[in-house]
């Protein structure tokens, strides 16, 4: 999806890394829904990656595709709803998997998204379950992983922590009306 077709937008000053050849990249997303709660979903018990672990939205950079479009096309996959815009970098981080395919450079963006926030379409045989998470039950991503291994714990409780207020009364009540669910 070339940059100028784009259906989302990017605030001012979000970086986007350049990754380098040969390098391989995932992106992920933490969607914030009104009150302020992250959405997480619970990879199935037969993920060889992760497995029975909470995990945001994301996924691995295809050949030939741009972070951000990687980003969109990630959130479309796996819940149904469409990217309307990244709103903050929530930085890079990089981790080795148990499944042999290396190291890997990962950036984390916080996004605003366009649909049913109360009904998302998950990948049946990839994720088991959802939920959304907020200062009440963060201790819960930490499920099945080992000390260490709080990459989707400490990046959601960053994002629910210091999540930016709205721009304006307006814009809230327009995304709201587009997604009753909210």
């Amino acid at each position: 999806m070339p940059a100028d077709n784009r259906s989302f937008t990017v605030g001012h000053g979000v970086e986007v890394p350049v990754p380098a050849p040969g390098e391989v990249w995932t992106v992920g997303a933490v969607i914030l829904n009104q009150n302020g709660e992250a959405f997480a979903q619970k990879r199935s018990s037969s993920r060889r990656l992760f497995p029975d672990t909470w995990d945001i939205v994301g996924g691995h950079v295809e050949a030939g595709e741009s972070l951000l479009d990687a980003l969109a096309r990630e959130v479309l996959e796996e819940t149904g709803w469409r990217l309307r815009r990244v709103c903050r970098f929530l930085g890079t981080s990089t981790w080795t998997g148990d499944d042999g395919a290396g190291l890997r450079h990962e950036v984390d963006y916080l996004v605003e998204v366009d649909g049913d926030l109360g009904h998302p379409a998950l990948e049946g045989s990839k994720h088991s379950d959802y939920e959304w998470f907020g200062a009440h039950n963060l201790t819960r991503l930490k499920e099945n992983r080992v000390p260490g291994e709080f990459l989707i714990h400490d990046l959601i409780a960053r994002a629910v922590q210091d999540r930016p207020e709205r721009h304006d009364v307006g814009e809230t009540k327009r995304h709201m009306a587009r997604n009753p669910a909210m």
